[in-house]
């Protein structure tokens, strides 16, 4: 039994009178077998030996895959979607990764989000439906909404050359009002313990002539990169992260995949806490901050931690001098966190952390009274497990038959507030009927009944 997807929902900064506002929510798909699995339609793509990415079936040159439809327990109205994968370096073999919405008049026509690592497509796909568009980097929605997919689309122009694959998807969605309702004050007041990550500095005008002004994004994650003392030639690195469709070098996901090619998990994030951010350093992993008003029009910055009075320590490529920069602490809080506090979050692969940030303790959850629940029910060999955790706990998920013989059971280990699921895959030596999902934790313990029919 494996984990098809983490849904968290992160800790904010509210002003008096505006809790109604709905939390940010993270989605991560790792589990490429149960994606693969659960699929809506697939054509020409399968996995790969590994069985942790998806690639193109041999001999064939184009497919697909349409993952089944997702939700929220929150509604938004902003998303950020990123991925991770591989695609030889040569103008003949890509993949592209597109999306969906259903809101109030039904599903939305597939929107490209973004391509790695050449668009060799002859069109490249609509940006813009009634009900919201692709700003570069952003879902931007007109309304609330809270269904979604994704369609992955891979091409190679030759049979003979390796197949593009992907790894993992990542969805970041929040409402906009959090960002609005930022409290500077609070920011500024925040203490994060002292910690320090050193790198080779890059400054982005001295690496090239031409491109250094446009290069803030990779020339950020090229000193992570560094940090984790990952060997590449900057300007490269750079070069690889400009996108023709946009003409700019700074496209958000662009880069995160960029980064996965030498090595890294990462995913595009929001943060709204300092103290979140120093969750993420102390736990190994990378930061690269995009900021504004008041200290730029618009510019990528490297997180490198905080000094002994809890004030942020940056690596900023825009200045010759800017290792180790210190800016005025409420300046930069309102330079990330009021441009809606988006980064880039990285940790090594294999790594046993996730681009998970910290969790609020105490967040509403809705419904309670159905903490633990399967999809679909009755099911044939394979069902989704979802559960709330309300505090946080160590989790364990018991599946036993009606005269109490266990089934199945899990330790999820230490597990933060949020939505879990996981997956059920009956293999085979137990007989249809009812069977009871356990999920217990510290604090409590919650069942439902599940139906397998053979």
């Amino acid at each position: 039994m494996k984990k098809l997807k983490i849904f968290l929902i992160t800790t904010l900064l509210f002003i008096p009178g505006m809790a109604e506002f709905y939390p940010d929510q993270h989605f991560e798909y790792r589990d490429m077998t149960l994606m693969f699995a659960e699929a809506a339609v697939v054509s020409n793509i399968q996995l790969n030996n590994e069985k942790n990415s998806l690639e193109l079936v041999e001999n064939e040159t184009l497919g697909f895959v349409e993952f089944a439809p997702d939700s929220s327990v929150y509604p938004f109205n902003e998303g950020l979607p990123s991925w991770n994968g591989y695609a030889p370096r040569n103008d003949a073999a890509s993949f592209a990764v597109q999306m969906r919405f259903a809101g109030p008049s039904g599903w939305s026509p597939w929107v490209t989000v973004g391509y790695w690592k050449n668009y060799i497509w002859n069109v490249y796909g609509t940006t813009s439906w009634s009900d919201g568009y692709v700003d570069i980097d952003i879902i931007k929605l007109n309304d609330y909404l809270k269904q979604w997919q994704f369609k992955i689309i891979i091409q190679r122009n030759h049979r003979d050359l390796p197949s593009p694959t992907i790894n993992k998807l990542s969805f970041f969605v929040s409402d906009t009002r959090t960002t609005k309702a930022f409290n500077v004050l609070a920011a500024v007041a925040e203490k994060p313990e002292q910690i320090f990550i050193e790198t080779e500095f890059y400054h982005q005008y001295s690496l090239d002539p031409v491109i250094g002004g446009s290069i803030c994004s990779p020339t950020s994650v090229a000193m992570i990169l560094r940090s984790y003392g990952i060997e590449l030639d900057p300007v490269q690195f750079a070069r690889d992260n400009e996108d023709p469709y946009w003409e700019i070098f700074g496209v958000w996901p662009r880069v995160v995949q960029n980064a996965a090619e030498f090595g890294l998990d990462g995913a595009v994030t929001r943060y709204r806490t300092w103290s979140d951010a120093y969750e993420v350093l102390a736990k190994g992993g990378r930061i690269a901050i995009s900021v504004g008003q008041p200290l730029y029009a618009g510019h990528l910055m490297m997180l490198a931690g905080f000094d002994e009075n809890g004030a942020p320590i940056i690596h900023d490529p825009a200045r010759s001098n800017g290792y180790a920069y210190k800016f005025n602490k409420s300046d930069l809080s309102r330079s990330w966190f009021e441009k809606g506090g988006v980064s880039y979050t990285f940790y090594l692969k294999d790594s046993t952390n996730t681009t998970d940030i910290d969790l609020t303790e105490n967040i509403e959850i809705p419904d309670k009274h159905k903490l633990v629940w399967n999809y679909p029910n009755p099911f044939n060999n394979l069902t989704n497990i979802n559960f709330i955790v309300e505090k946080r706990s160590l989790v364990k998920m018991t599946i036993y038959d009606i005269k109490g013989k266990i089934i199945n059971s899990e330790d999820f280990g230490q597990l933060h507030v949020g939505k879990y699921s996981t997956t059920w895959n009956v293999l085979g030596g137990i007989s249809s009927g009812v069977y009871m999902v356990k999920i217990a934790t510290d604090f409590s313990e919650s069942t439902a009944r599940i139906l397998y029919l053979k």
